[in-house]
C-alpha cells in the first residue's frame, strides 16, 4: 500500500485519479483550495487537506499534515485560452504561479523526504498542447512545456537517489473546468481582440468539428496516472486520451502538423 498527495482533486482529471488510487487499496491525500468530502465515496483510506499551490505557507502546512508520501502527483494547474495581445500581464503571472511556479515549490517541498527513502515518484500533469503549436494557446502551453522540460532535468537529478519523474500528457477533455476556470482569470473573460476573432472563430469550428471520440476522458488520465507512478519501465512523457495519443504517435511517427 502506497500513500499517494494529489493536487487539484476539486473535480476531473485528479478527481478520477485520486478515485483510481483509493480502487487500488493505497491510501491517498486528495488536497484542493477549498476541501470538499461529498466528492468522494467515504474511505478509511482517504484523507482530504487544503492546499493552495501558490501559497509557500499552505504548501508548508500540507507537507506537514499529509507525513510520510511515497507518490506525488502535481496535477493542480489553470488554463487560459486568448491571444497573447488579448491576455494582461497579471494573467499570464497568475497562470504561471499555479501551473509553473506552484508545482516546483511544492515538488521542492517533497524532495527531502523522499530523499532521505532513497525512493518515491513524481507525475507530472501537463498537457498534449505541448506536443504542436497551436492557436490562442501561448501563455498555457508556454506554461506546460516549461514542466515537461523541469520534469526531464528534475529526472536525471533525482535518479542517483532512487526517485522517478515521469509527464503524463492529457488531451483536449470536455470533462474538466478549463473554461470556466480559464474565464475567471480576467473581468473581460477570455474576449478575443478584434483584431484575432476571425482566427478564433476558425479555430473554434475546427475544435467542434473535431471527432466526438477524438478526446481524453478523466479516466484516461487517472490511468495514465497510475502507470506511471508505478511502472519505472514507463517512459518520460505518456500521453492520455485518444488525441493525445494520436498527437504523439504522429509526433513520433516523423509526420508534419497541418
Amino acid at each position: 500500500m502506497k500513500t499517494i498527495l494529489i493536487t487539484g482533486c476539486s473535480s476531473g482529471f485528479g478527481l478520477e485519479t485520486a478515485k483510481a488510487f483509493l480502487d487500488r487499496g493505497d491510501k491517498v491525500i486528495a488536497t484542493m483550495r477549498t476541501p470538499d468530502a461529498a466528492l468522494f465515496p467515504a474511505s478509511e483510506n482517504l484523507k482530504i487537506l487544503p492546499l493552495d499551490v501558490t501559497d509557500p505557507d499552505s504548501i508548508a502546512a500540507a507537507v506537514e499534515t499529509a507525513g510520510p508520501v511515497d507518490i506525488l502527483v502535481n496535477n493542480a494547474g489553470i488554463g487560459w485560452l486568448n491571444a497573447l495581445e488579448g491576455t494582461p500581464v497579471e494573467v499570464i503571472r497568475r497562470v504561471f504561479e499555479t501551473n509553473t511556479i506552484g508545482l516546483m515549490a511544492l515538488t521542492q517541498a517533497f524532495l527531502p523526504q523522499f530523499r532521505a527513502r532513497g525512493s518515491g515518484a513524481i507525475v507530472n500533469v501537463t498537457s498534449s498542447v505541448t506536443i504542436r503549436p497551436l492557436h490562442l494557446l501561448a501563455v498555457y502551453t508556454a506554461s506546460k512545456a516549461a514542466v515537461n522540460a523541469f520534469s526531464e532535468c528534475l529526472a536525471l537529478e533525482l535518479a542517483p537517489f532512487g526517485i522517478n519523474v515521469r509527464i503524463v500528457l492529457p488531451g483536449r477533455s470536455p470533462a474538466t473546468d478549463f473554461g470556466k476556470n480559464a474565464a475567471a482569470l480576467s473581468p473581460d473573460g477570455m474576449r478575443v481582440p478584434a483584431a484575432y476573432q476571425e482566427l478564433a472563430d476558425g479555430v473554434f469550428r475546427q475544435w467542434a468539428e473535431a471527432p466526438a471520440d477524438l478526446v481524453t476522458h478523466p479516466e484516461d488520465v487517472a490511468e495514465a496516472v497510475l502507470q506511471a507512478a508505478t511502472d519505472p519501465a514507463m517512459p518520460m512523457r505518456i500521453p492520455a486520451g485518444a488525441d493525445a495519443k494520436a498527437e504523439m504517435a504522429a509526433l513520433e511517427g516523423g509526420a508534419a502538423f497541418a
